[in-house]
């Protein structure tokens, strides 16, 4: 794995030029992460964290507007996408979050930290999370006509009982989420475990291909 690791890029093709590119947009590439939009076009972006309504109520990318990951989780989420497609070709995946920086990281858990959704963000001391490699997403299907999501029960990023995907059962039955949501979520997790991606137990929209551990061992943070 580590030869893997190390090896992650570097040759790269991207669709826009240096110029067109954001300056994080633009150390990302150079620090060897990828523009899924480069991999698969059909894959669908919508960063929360460029728009003010997610869990911190405001935006925390001030330039960036692409998905970038790692090589590795890029050529995973493609097939990812191509698993949807076979199975139901009106959708798509929509990616909410992806690769974000360490000082991004930061901003987040300053947001949250002394509160009661701490445990949500992880803690740039600690190493942070899978996202900081560029081995996680935050992730939802949608129609591939128009972009819009379907049904998933909550939206990403809602911090409650709702999100966790180990209790679906008891939401159905208390009528906290449809029987509809819950096949949407069992879909999603069908098609990014098919490609390699883990769930995540309290958000139905989280998949990291990597361990914690390995990440730390075997691949660099952004920064």
């Amino acid at each position: 794995m580590l030869l893997v690791a190390v090896s992650m890029g570097f040759a790269q093709t991207h669709t826009q030029t240096a110029k067109t590119l954001s300056k994080t947009a633009q150390s990302l590439a150079k620090q060897g992460y990828v523009n899924i939009k480069d991999r698969d076009k059909s894959i669908q972006v919508s960063l929360m964290y460029s728009r003010a309504d997610n869990f911190c109520g405001k935006v925390l990318y001030g330039d960036l507007r692409e998905a970038y990951l790692h090589p590795l989780a890029a050529d995973a989420l493609v097939k990812a996408q191509k698993r949807l497609k076979q199975l139901r070709p009106d959708l798509s995946l929509k990616i909410y979050d992806a690769a974000r920086p360490m000082s991004i990281q930061q901003r987040m858990w300053n947001e949250v930290k002394n509160t009661d959704h701490s445990f949500y963000v992880s803690n740039p001391a600690n190493g942070g999370g899978l996202h900081n490699y560029g081995l996680a997403v935050d992730i939802t299907l949608c129609k591939a006509a128009t972009g819009d999501s379907i049904p998933m029960g909550t939206k990403v990023d809602h911090m409650s009982a709702d999100s966790h995907i180990d209790r679906e059962a008891q939401l159905v039955a208390n009528h906290h989420i449809t029987p509809e949501a819950r096949k949407n979520r069992e879909l999603l997790r069908e098609v990014m475990e098919h490609a390699g991606f883990k769930p995540l137990r309290t958000e139905w929209w989280h998949f990291n291909l990597r361990s914690r551990a390995e990440a730390k061992k075997y691949f660099k943070v952004i920064r």
